[in-house]
């Protein structure tokens, strides 16, 4: 049976997902407050490829991410980064972008959509935003 990582096309296809969701982030200045929180972590191209493996166990195939790092828990790999609402509905937003942009649809995006959708509102937290931090105050 295939699995949904099969269904969007394969680890290529992922990859290309992957890159074009980051490609989005890096050059669309609306969603550059997403950017902003790649900036105290190991950055764009640590997160695209931990983006890649992440995605590839999530969605059926190996599981790149957990044979790296031992688990695959979310609130755990973003329990340092400031998280509201808005910016998991722009995290939502990119990544539905660069769904277009790769031309994936039918019922398994359908179902992806949904299973971020959670994902991304479960990592919202109290972190104190980087801004105040770093302004001091």
């Amino acid at each position: 049976m295939p699995t949904p990582l099969d269904q969007l096309g394969g680890e290529a296809a992922l990859r290309d997902l992957v890159e074009r969701f980051y490609d989005r982030m890096e050059s669309d200045p609306n969603v550059h407050s997403l950017h902003r929180l790649h900036f105290r972590g190991h950055g764009l191209n640590h997160t695209r490829q931990a983006q890649f493996e992440f995605m590839c166990g999530f969605l059926g195939g190996r599981a790149y991410y957990r044979e790296r790092f031992g688990h695959m828990n979310l609130r755990e790999i973003h329990a340092h980064v400031p998280i509201r609402d808005a910016d998991a509905e722009l995290w939502l937003e990119t990544f539905d972008g660069a769904l277009r942009d790769c031309g994936m649809s039918g019922p398994v995006v359908d179902r992806l959509r949904l299973a971020l959708r959670r994902a991304a509102f479960a990592l919202v937290n109290d972190v104190p935003d980087w801004r105040i931090v770093i302004g001091g105050g």
